[in-house]
């Protein structure tokens, strides 16, 4: 079974920057694709970004909203993924959610079958 654990949440002001952190409890994360999303209230749950696995060529993705502000990486030694999050917005605001499914990115969130537990984003002044 796989556990996803995401920290680094927090309040920052708009134009400011956070790390968000997903570690796993399995023994290796390289033949999955890793992926976070974010809800803010009352709306649906969006993809974000996401990184395939390491043997089908760590391809990345990210959503028109975040482009050229957030980064994803993937350290597959610390069963880590990263989400960089730049330039952040008051509608950034939201729980982000890191997941995760065998090989290949999808958009959707009901093809991931692994969900940490979320954590909160505020961008506000």
């Amino acid at each position: 079974q796989l556990h996803l654990v995401e920290s680094g949440g927090g309040l920052v002001q708009p134009g400011g920057s956070l790390r968000l952190s997903c570690s796993a409890s399995v023994f290796t994360l390289d033949h999955y694709a890793l992926g976070w999303f974010r809800q803010a209230p009352g709306k649906e749950r969006e993809g974000v970004s996401c990184i395939s696995a390491t043997n089908t060529g760590g391809t990345i993705n990210y959503f028109d909203s975040v482009k050229g502000r957030f980064t994803i990486s993937r350290d597959n030694a610390k069963n880590t993924v990263y989400l960089q999050m730049n330039a952040l917005k008051p509608e950034d605001t939201a729980v982000y959610y890191c997941a995760a499914r065998l090989l290949r990115c999808s958009t959707l969130v009901k093809e991931y079958g692994y969900w940490g537990q979320g954590t909160q984003v505020t961008v506000s002044s």
